[in-house]
């Protein structure tokens, strides 16, 4: 956890204009607004034409408010899922960076349909005929993750953690003491070694010594995994991501 909230942490912009040429950021829901929490746009990585869509963070106060921490709006969902469907259009691999405590809660957000705008994407996603890759870059918060996360390959950062709720709010709720998030953290096996031990990860990226070789292996895992997708019918490509998603829930006792 300290790790992921360290301002230093690449977020999506050091991402966009370190992997990719000619990132071009695309704007608005078309119903509402324009959300800063979620970056959403095309490009060209290692000049195959992409789409990049994440939860965007600041490096800094200022800027952490700027995009609402990181928390979107049901307008950021659904700003996300217009460019999922344009990318779908024109046969671009679309490529999430997942990086949220989780979707914001608060009174305009749930007059909005935030609940409806999560929902909604988790079922475009699924039938969406492109492939999609997702990293898990820091945190990967709830459903305000998932959204984004309903795809072919999903992977993890070393470093990252992927979690139905904050270790901090897990033990709020259930000991009535935030103190003991560590406990909490222990307990809900958040970690990348955990969650590729279920099988709700594909592969785990290793971040190495400084943020150009974790650059690198980034760019690396996307290249493999976006050359490996685009093998595979487009038929068939849906009908393994529907069986992914349906093993997900489906645990033994450990």
């Amino acid at each position: 956890m300290r790790i992921i909230h360290d301002p230093k942490r690449p977020t999506i912009d050091d991402y966009v204009n370190t992997l990719l040429d000619h990132f071009v950021e695309l704007h608005g829901d078309r119903f509402y607004a324009d959300d800063a929490a979620i970056c959403a746009g095309i490009g060209t990585l290692a000049g195959i034409p992409v789409t990049v869509i994440g939860h965007r963070k600041g490096k800094t106060t200022e800027g952490n408010l700027a995009a609402n921490f990181g928390m979107p709006h049901p307008e950021g969902y659904r700003k996300a899922l217009r460019l999922a469907h344009q990318a779908e259009k024109f046969g671009r691999p679309v490529i999430c960076i997942v990086d949220t405590p989780g979707a914001f809660c608060g009174i305009g957000a749930e007059e909005r349909g935030q609940g409806e705008a999560i929902a909604r994407s988790l079922a475009e996603f699924m039938n969406l005929r492109t492939p999609v890759i997702s990293i898990v870059t820091g945190e990967g918060g709830s459903g305000g993750a998932l959204a984004l996360a309903v795809a072919d390959r999903v992977l993890m950062l070393e470093n990252a953690i992927y979690s139905v709720i904050s270790p901090r709010g897990c033990a709020s709720i259930l000991w009535k003491d935030a103190s003991r998030e560590l406990e909490a953290a222990e307990r809900l096996r958040i970690t990348a070694d955990d969650l590729l031990e279920f099988g709700v990860i594909e592969s785990i990226i290793n971040e190495g010594a400084n943020v150009a070789s974790l650059m690198r292996n980034v760019k690396r895992a996307l290249l493999e995994n976006i050359q490996y997708l685009q093998e595979e019918p487009l038929d068939v490509l849906l009908q393994k991501r529907y069986e992914k998603f349906r093993k997900v829930g489906v645990f033994n006792e450990i």
